[in-house]
C-alpha cells in the first residue's frame, strides 16, 4: 500500500502477556474484514496485511511492541479507530461494534 490515507500508532497492551498471538490476531482480522478499505500493520521493518491471520502472526508483536496501522480507501478512519481501540483495550472487542447494548430491550 503506498501513501496511506490514514495512520495510527498503537502499543500492544500488557493486559495480555502473550501479545498478538493467534486468538487476538484472528479477532483483529475479523474486525478488519468488516471494513472495505485496505489495512496494513507495520512493526519495525515487517509489513503485514491486516486482513490475513498468517501475515498478522508474522509480526511477533509482544506486549510493549509499537505497531503502525495504515488504511486506505472507504471507511479508513473508522477502521483505524476500531482497530486501535481493540489493541489499546488489550485485545477486547468493543461490544458496541455493530451490536445492540447487552441491556437492550429493557426488562
Amino acid at each position: 500500500m503506498s501513501s496511506p490515507a490514514a495512520q495510527r500508532v498503537v502499543v500492544i497492551s500488557d493486559k495480555d502477556p502473550l501479545g498478538l498471538h493467534i486468538r487476538p490476531a484472528e479477532q483483529f482480522v475479523r474486525l478488519a474484514m468488516k471494513f472495505p478499505c485496505e489495512i496494513e500493520v507495520v512493526r519495525e521493518s515487517v509489513r503485514a496485511d491486516g486482513k490475513s491471520i498468517m501475515h498478522m502472526l508474522t509480526l511477533g508483536a509482544e506486549p510493549g511492541a509499537q505497531l503502525r496501522l495504515e488504511a486506505r480507501g472507504e471507511e479508513a478512519e473508522q477502521a483505524l479507530d476500531a482497530l486501535a481501540r481493540f489493541i489499546e483495550n488489550g485485545f477486547v472487542l468493543d461490544q458496541t461494534e455493530g451490536q445492540p447494548p447487552a441491556d437492550a430491550g429493557g426488562g
